[in-house]
């Protein structure tokens, strides 16, 4: 059965109070997407940092039922820490920073884990793992990204894509699957 907007509601409830108690560097504020200004998201949207409603692929899944009601997004003061809320998932919990330092982007994701998972507990079963909305995240749930500018090699798609597939990577835009 497809979640109601109550369910949504009472998700992004439980979700923005428990993110409220996060500490330290994770401490920051939670924006719920209904009532928030056009401008404040748009430019959210543009600094890679808010989702959009979601793709005709999300859509056909009825992922983006009542739309906008009980989404939102959750970032600490430095933004290198956020949350979505009832995007695809329930939570999209995201460690991000400038440089190549992935061990402290990996630290603060693994201490914001286990933090919200004290408050919330996740969904987990024996042989599938943690569970998600899309079966391809099944599992462990934990999907690496790296944004990095190749201009040369970019502007050869088809080069980008035989180099890219030599090392089993994946090529997508800056906004995540299908761009």
């Amino acid at each position: 059965p497809c979640l109601t907007e109550a369910h949504y509601k009472e998700m992004e409830e439980k979700v923005s109070s428990t993110l409220s108690g996060l500490e330290g560097e994770l401490k920051g504020t939670y924006f719920p997407l209904l009532g928030m200004t056009k401008d404040v998201q748009q430019k959210l949207i543009d600094d890679h940092f808010l989702f959009k409603e979601g793709d005709r692929f999300l859509q056909a899944a009825n992922a983006c039922r009542y739309w906008p009601a009980g989404r939102g997004i959750y970032h600490n003061d430095k933004k290198t820490f956020l949350v979505w809320v009832n995007e695809e998932d329930h939570l999209r919990i995201i460690s991000m920073q400038m440089g190549g330092d992935l061990g402290q982007v990996y630290r603060r994701l693994v201490s914001a884990v286990n933090d919200i998972e004290k408050r919330v507990p996740f969904s987990h079963h024996d042989r599938l793992g943690f569970l998600t909305f899309c079966p391809t995240n099944l599992g462990t749930t934990i999907r690496a990204s790296v944004h990095i500018k190749l201009p040369k090699l970019a502007a050869n798609r088809e080069k980008l894509e035989e180099v890219a597939g030599r090392y089993s990577l994946q090529v997508r835009g800056t906004r995540g699957e299908h761009t």
